[in-house]
């Protein structure tokens, strides 16, 4: 491809609402523009990542016996009563009306759509296993679209659904699909971890992410510095490690804590550490409230309550439900006569003399002990994972790292095929219901990852497999006949090897081309100029290490063959 006849309109400036690195550089970089909040167009360079990112995508789900379809967008609002989410899901389902007054949705997901589909043809075991895929846009109605294509709105997902006839072989199912996930992120040249995950709003079993590891990911990793156990930081466990507290109990004692409600505020007035503080955070599940209890040094994990209630949806309190429930204001809550049911980490559990709110405005108890003046329901792991906890698997201690989530595999089980009825007659006739898995891939967000985990300070450094070009060769000097000469012919013989290139043919300054090459990220750069060609060679540069080297021109188009085909894993 000739730049000048290219449409790749790159910025110098960064757009004013671009906030994370990847957002920024694709707007510079001419891969993508803005139409509307959490809505991008790809434009021609952006379009040929997000292809190369699905090819890797649909070779690795092709090989793994996976079948690709393609389901509509738009959803009838009776497959979501059917399932149950319809009301569920809440405002991020994009609902609306036909002319004739009927429900319908842009689908967000695809778990309704293809059990529908499969229901309708598949009757009998000696149908199964099946897994079918497809590459599709969806939309999320997200309340604050950000970060480009990391939280928009309209996105493009793979989406593979399986279907056994038995737990053994549904667990084969998501085996096949953990090996292709890892070949899928290899492949697209990224560091990556697979991660145990929350299953959410998807529903299902268990479920694994697949986080690129990026200084600035969005999301926390927690990995063991010993073995491989990995979660992210609403699934990662926190062992219970059973001390005993042997401080003798003193008596309560009421403290006025005048505009100090939250920890560090109490903890500096009374003079305590924030681990013998003990926060009541009022939440409401399924629209019951209930209070839960954490030290004050760590954080609830409201996926962990959510999980130990049952509950469809768990959410804080209001400040009136608090007011309404406790009798004093948001920063003043406590267990102490408290007439909710009491749920507590198990770090509570071995405070002694505590300090909580007085469910009064401005007043805290000192000298509370669970023995003695409050009880609790039930206790169980509900905070965070932190840097410094025990693995629950071996010895060793958790480390925290920032990851961007990219793909997510679910154990859906029988959640959908029981409620919308999609089931199989087995050997012997019996009616039972499908078992399903369903796995998911932001193709978008894969190279907006990729970009996260892969740039400097003069743009984007893309690995050789999901690169829009794999070489630029640029022309110090279009007007100069044999600078002119000498680029078209390296430019045709990479071509014909197969090689993506793009050819700077512009009438543009030295500087401002090398900028725009550095900028789009191409792995391999050319440089073609005149006194170069008096002494018969090219300078190749790497992107990534900024390496240059001066080449024989008769051996250019060689060497740059075998370091693509190296860095793609290609023979011949």
């Amino acid at each position: 491809m000739r730049y000048s006849n290219y449409f790749l309109p790159t910025l110098k400036e960064t757009p004013a609402d671009a906030e994370v690195v990847s957002h920024k550089l694709m707007l510079r970089s001419g891969m993508m523009n803005k139409l509307a909040a959490g809505i991008y167009n790809y434009l021609p360079l952006g379009l040929r990542v997000i292809r190369k990112v699905e090819n890797i995508v649909r070779d690795c789900m092709n090989e793994a016996g996976a079948i690709e379809v393609l389901m509509a967008s738009v959803q009838p609002a009776e497959l979501w009563e059917e399932s149950g989410r319809w009301g569920y899901y809440g405002n991020e389902l994009l609902r609306f009306k036909d002319r004739h007054q009927r429900d319908f949705c842009m689908g967000p997901t695809h778990e309704e759509v293809i059990t529908d589909i499969v229901r309708s043809y598949v009757k009998s075991y000696r149908q199964l296993p099946v897994n079918l895929y497809q590459m599709q846009t969806k939309f999320r109605d997200e309340v604050r679209p950000r970060f480009g294509l990391m939280r928009g709105r309209e996105f493009i997902m793979k989406d593979a659904y399986s279907f056994d006839t038995t737990e053994e072989g549904a667990n084969n199912s998501y085996q096949k699909m953990r090996n292709a996930y890892c070949k899928i992120f290899e492949a697209c040249g990224l560091e990556y971890r697979m991660v145990d995950a929350d299953s959410g709003a998807i529903g299902g079993s268990f479920s694994h992410e697949f986080m690129v590891l990026a200084e600035t990911g969005e999301d926390m990793v927690i990995s063991c510095d010993k073995c491989d156990y990995a979660a992210n930081v609403e699934k990662a466990i926190v062992i219970d490690k059973g001390e005993v507290a042997t401080a003798p109990m003193l008596e309560v004692k009421r403290v006025v804590t005048k505009a100090a409600h939250t920890v560090a505020d109490v903890a500096a007035m009374l003079s305590l550490p924030p681990n013998q503080i003990v926060k009541t955070m009022i939440v409401v599940a399924d629209e019951v409230l209930v209070a839960v209890l954490i030290r004050g040094d760590h954080e609830l994990n409201e996926a962990k309550i959510k999980n130990l209630l049952g509950a469809a949806v768990v959410e804080l309190a209001t400040a009136a439900q608090i007011v309404e429930a406790t009798g004093g204001p948001i920063g003043y809550s406590g267990p102490v006569g408290l007439k909710l049911p009491i749920y507590a980490d198990n770090a509570v559990k071995y405070l002694r003399n505590i300090c909580v709110g007085g469910n009064e405005k401005e007043i805290h108890l000192e000298g509370v002990n669970l023995e003695r003046d409050f009880k609790v329901r039930q206790f169980a792991d509900l905070r965070n994972a932190e840097a410094g906890d025990s693995c629950p698997v071996c010895t060793g201690s958790y480390l925290n790292t920032r990851g961007i989530e990219v793909g997510h595999i679910f154990k859906l089980g029988t959640k959908y095929s029981e409620a919308m009825k999609a089931t199989f007659l087995d050997a012997d006739g019996k009616s039972n219901d499908i078992i399903m898995g369903c796995y998911g891939i932001g193709i978008g967000r894969t190279a907006a990852a990729a970009i996260e985990q892969n740039h400097d300070e003069n743009g984007i450094i893309f690995p050789m497999a999901i690169a829009p070009f794999h070489v630029i060769i640029t022309m110090v000097n279009p007007k100069d006949e044999e600078v002119a000469r000498a680029s078209v012919e390296l430019y045709d013989d990479l071509q014909k090897a197969g090689i993506e290139v793009l050819l700077d043919d512009r009438d543009e300054r030295p500087g401002a081309k090398f900028k725009d090459a550095d900028l789009i990220g191409i792995p391999l750069r050319v440089t073609v100029g005149a006194r170069g060609l008096k002494e018969g060679l090219f300078e190749l540069q790497e992107r990534r290490s900024g390496e240059r080297e001066m080449l024989p021109i008769a051996e250019t188009a060689q060497t740059i063959v075998s370091r693509v085909r190296k860095a793609l894993n290609l023979r011949g």
